[in-house]
């Protein structure tokens, strides 16, 4: 099969389209998917510079990619719920830049109806990251203010959408651009903040009247961790989802103290495979009737073909995109 595989690690010259062989269906709970479109996301650049490896041992094949979306082609013998000729989609630990995956049936859910391959492509991976940092690690209740930084990334336009369908009574959210900001706003933010413009915490506890708000999702770390805490209301939770500016600085411990702040780290990638299964019947169950009642959709800046991927990781690094950047496997 066709597939992006690494060799050795470093900028994006280094993402080549080798043959190499399918994945097959060895347990009986399996399923082997066709993929029609995966999509990027930040941690895919992190493990191409070599940074972030794919949990366990080093596969012979090291393929990026943390997301599918395709046609059941095989099932395991105790696969019940799936036929081959399903639309599917769903979270993988790795190697989803390739033409076949293979995954436990309770990994996949059905494509929303009327969703193209590029729309399916975009939900997964940052859908379920928003929806786990959200509302269960930030534990964010109807009526919450909330913070989104990188408003105009994957997980920043679905984290935006999930505040609103679950109640949040103000969302504000930092961006890099006037044109990213205005398009958060479309899509639900309250108070968009050009970071390179304007103090994010000067304007949250401006207009929450000295308040803050009561989750911060970040992905930046060290240069925000000042200003979130600044941010932050009484009893705030700041959701550490990724370190961008860096993993290690100084926190204000006494502020921490005084207003009884909680900061949660994490990854969805290296967690038990139990975990994921639960986290992705959890959202099958309560998210995902959502798309097809049109209250959330997938936003797609643009899509490559396999082949560019390279092209591709050089558009996201360049922060080019407002939502997700789709790579169409066929």
């Amino acid at each position: 099969m066709k597939a992006i595989v690494l060799r050795e690690y470093g900028g994006p010259e280094v993402l080549r389209v080798e043959e190499i062989p399918e994945p097959q269906v060895s347990c009986p709970y399996d399923a082997k998917v066709a993929v029609y479109a995966t999509a990027l996301n930040r941690a895919d650049v992190l493990q191409r510079r070599g940074k972030y490896p794919q949990p366990g041992p080093k596969p012979q094949h090291e393929v990026p990619g943390l997301e599918f979306c395709g046609v059941v082609e095989e099932v395991g013998s105790q696969v019940l719920e799936w036929k081959v000729g399903d639309r599917v989609m769903g979270l993988l630990a790795g190697g989803g830049y390739a033409e076949y995956v293979v995954t436990h049936e309770r990994m996949l859910m059905p494509i929303p109806r009327d969703f193209s391959f590029h729309e399916a492509a975009a939900i997964p991976e940052v859908f379920l990251t928003a929806y786990d940092a959200l509302f269960f690690k930030g534990r964010m209740e109807i009526g919450d203010m909330v913070l989104i930084h990188a408003g105009g990334s994957g997980v920043g336009t679905a984290a935006i959408q999930l505040a609103k369908v679950g109640g949040a009574s103000r969302i504000f959210v930092t961006a890099g651009s006037v044109e990213k900001c205005e398009r958060t706003v479309e899509l639900g933010a309250d108070r968009a903040v050009n970071y390179k413009e304007e103090n994010f915490a000067d304007v949250v506890l401006c207009e929450t009247g000295g308040r803050g708000v009561d989750v911060i999702l970040d992905f930046i770390g060290k240069p925000y961790l000042d200003g979130n805490t600044k941010a932050a209301a009484m009893d705030g939770r700041i959701v550490q989802i990724a370190v961008m500016g860096g993993a290690k600085g100084e926190v204000d411990l006494g502020a921490f103290m005084n207003k009884r702040l909680t900061l949660v780290g994490t990854t969805l990638r290296a967690r038990p495979i139990e975990q994921k299964i639960a986290l992705t019947q959890r959202f099958r169950k309560e998210i995902l009737p959502l798309f097809e009642s049109s209250r959330l959709k997938p936003i797609v800046d643009t899509a490559f073909p396999l082949e560019r991927a390279a092209e591709a990781h050089r558009y996201m690094e360049e922060n080019r995109n407002f939502g997700k950047i789709v790579l169409a496997v066929r």
